[in-house]
């Protein structure tokens, strides 16, 4: 792209690697709330398992959420090794410092999210 950022990278890059350890550890940790929902009614009430399937909803859009979150990770990350991360992946205009720093993993400027309805 143009000349090089002026971010620690590896500084980022440990970040990443960090959040995504983090994230896998807390999706294996929670596998057993996303499990279906035992509609065995001599042994739990109705109310009972109403509350198991909003709990459920609830582990499965966490999940979902954890996901998204991997994959903006992995793009990061392979923005950073393939030299084209702290730029718009739009625009090709830098990404300020200080939106990286908040989410390293956002992929977009401002005026380019803001364009496309915002990260």
């Amino acid at each position: 792209m143009n000349e090089p950022i002026q971010v620690d990278l590896s500084a980022l890059r440990a970040r990443l690697i960090l959040r995504r350890r983090e994230l896998l550890d807390l999706a294996a940790s929670s596998a057993d709330s996303r499990k279906p929902v035992e509609l065995d009614q001599t042994r739990v009430g109705r109310l009972s398992r109403m509350d198991a399937l909003q709990s459920q909803a609830m582990s499965l859009e966490a999940e979902r959420r954890r996901k998204a979150e991997l994959q903006r990770i992995e793009a990061s990350l392979k923005r950073i090794e393939s030299g084209d991360y702290g730029y718009c992946v739009t625009c090709g205009e830098r990404i300020p410092l200080r939106r990286l720093e908040l989410d390293p993993t956002l992929p977009t400027c401002v005026g380019c999210a803001g364009k496309a309805g915002g990260d």
